[in-house]
């Protein structure tokens, strides 16, 4: 089994932070997942990279993992989160690069597993327009599913998602919890055992008056700066595994 993931901070695994400062998120498990239900060696390859639009990785992500070698057997496919948060998404663009880099993927011999994000909105200003452009986009990226048969694992539409307990400080990236229960869902989808640990408590988005006039300060207002200066909070990164490892389970 060789599995690649293409993506942006979500696939990265960005808020789900090892001992050593690493990300090692739902990609990073459904590996293990794969090696601890596997009779053969698990080999994988995470290409993606945090703050990446869906052009970079439907073109520049593809490129890379179509010229991994050997060829790789599984993929999983995730982008447009960064575009959502941007107003004047072109939600029709973002579907053509979609389906353009999963028929080169098929076309290769690859077999691709399609995901929508988890909705982040919830905690988000403009939650109303996010919601509308990430719910847009999901269901056309559904239909390409049906029409190519292959897995799709939407996030976007587990409601579980919607409350603060899955989510970093930010409201943008998911915490341990929320990259478990994404690693379940396509774990589960691929048939491959997976046991979800119990659900963190609830709580609100905001517990204090305060709470929110510190949100603002310490991520909305870099987030904006950013976008401004033309920056992304992955300029100049490079991916964690741009080539093929050998993946044992872990507890």
């Amino acid at each position: 089994m060789r599995y690649v993931a293409i993506g942006d901070s979500f696939t990265e695994g960005v808020g789900d932070w090892r001992e050593d400062g690493t990300p090692r998120g739902w990609a990073d498990r459904v590996a293990e997942g794969l090696a601890a239900a596997a009779s053969e060696p698990v080999h994988y390859a995470n290409l993606a990279i945090r703050g990446r639009l869906l052009a970079p990785i439907a073109t520049g992500q593809v490129d890379e993992a179509l010229a991994l070698a050997p060829r790789a057997d599984l993929m999983t496919f995730n982008g447009g989160g960064n575009d959502m948060l941007r107003p004047g998404a072109d939600l029709q663009a973002l579907l053509r690069l979609t389906r353009t880099a999963v028929d080169r993927c098929l076309d290769a011999g690859i077999r691709v597993v399609l995901l929508s994000g988890p909705d982040p909105s919830s905690g988000l200003p403009s939650r109303r327009a996010i919601h509308a452009r990430g719910t847009t986009l999901t269901l056309a990226v559904k239909e390409l599913a049906a029409e190519r048969e292959l897995l799709f694992v939407s996030c976007w539409e587990d409601p579980t998602f919607h409350g603060p307990e899955y989510w970093c400080e930010d409201r943008i990236h998911l915490n341990p919890d929320g990259h478990a229960r994404v690693a379940h869902l396509v774990l589960t989808a691929l048939g491959v055992p997976s046991v979800l640990r119990a659900q963190p408590a609830p709580r609100a988005w905001r517990e204090r008056p305060l709470d929110e006039v510190r949100y603002y300060r310490r991520h909305v207002g870099p987030w904006v700066g950013r976008r401004l200066r033309g920056r992304s909070s992955g300029d100049n990164r490079l991916p964690k595994h741009p080539t093929w490892s050998l993946v044992t389970p872990e507890p």
